[in-house]
């Protein structure tokens, strides 16, 4: 993310981007950029790997997911599918959801390397196409969340589709980097923006449309959602930088990891209920 001040007919900026037009240029985007993200970051991101951002952690170390073999989940925002498909080998069913058909490619395409299959559908976060009170898990690892101008509806989904007592792991870029220059050097660690502003960044192309939107919540803003939604918060984790990564990644990178965080995982579960007495 590299967000300027701007107007929709300046080009790139900051300016209000509604729910549908989110959606539509998440589509388009991430089609056509799915061949270049996965040349440029698969070494990384592996087929079967749940990274949990930036700074170089697996849930191999962080255990947040805590699921056993037979859990039902869902990887939201799902991509070329890595986090599910590591799932599947430790028999965990899991499946994926992305709007992006061109990054479902990807995924079958590791299927076949792998042979691990992973069960994925074509869809928006905002409108799950599951049963309610289907998965144990719903998580993602900066996944479709930061795409959406309503992220309301995401989680209300999510409570939905979560079977009673089932928990919710959602990792998303930590807010306060929006308040930082997308740079991985010194330049990156001064404030140059008001982490207050809620301003979504959006890019447009030549036709004048949006196709590229990502929308900023404050770490406040992320907890009135999750319990608006009916679920209970049980952590807010904001893992360091792993001393021994050494990795760059866009504005993120050693340098910065030590002093600013980089990623924010929300943990939280839908409530059993009462049992009747």
């Amino acid at each position: 993310m590299a967000a300027v001040t701007g107007s929709i007919e300046g080009g790139p900026g900051r300016f209000p981007v509604d729910a549908s037009t989110s959606v539509r240029a998440a589509q388009r985007w991430w089609d056509a950029d799915a061949d270049a993200y996965q040349h440029e970051h698969e070494s990384l991101l592996g087929s079967a790997r749940w990274l949990w951002g930036p700074e170089g952690w697996d849930d191999d170390d962080l255990d947040l997911l805590r699921v056993q073999a037979g859990s039902r989940v869902l990887e939201l925002g799902c991509g070329a599918a890595a986090g599910a498909r590591w799932l599947r080998a430790r028999g965990v069913r899991a499946v994926g959801l992305d709007v992006s058909a061109r990054m479902l490619q990807h995924s079958r395409r590791l299927d076949d390397d792998t042979g691990t299959v992973v069960p994925v559908v074509q869809g928006h976060a905002g409108q799950l196409p599951f049963r309610s009170d289907t998965f144990d898990v719903v998580a993602t690892a900066y996944g479709a969340l930061p795409f959406v101008a309503d992220a309301g509806s995401v989680l209300a989904e999510v409570e939905r589709v979560l079977a009673r007592g089932g928990r919710a792991v959602l990792g998303i870029s930590h807010p306060i980097r929006w308040a930082f220059a997308d740079d991985p050097g010194e330049a990156g660690l001064t404030a140059i923006r008001p982490y207050f502003d809620r301003t979504p960044y959006a890019e447009v192309d030549d036709r004048g449309e949006v196709s590229y939107v990502e929308h900023h919540r404050t770490v406040g803003d992320w907890v009135d959602l999750v319990v608006g939604a009916g679920l209970v918060l049980d952590r807010l984790v904001e893992p360091p930088w792993k001393p021994d990564n050494p990795d760059i990644w866009g504005g993120w990178s050693p340098l910065r990891g030590e002093l600013i965080p980089g990623t924010l995982i929300v943990s939280a579960h839908k409530p059993p209920g009462y049992t009747p007495g």
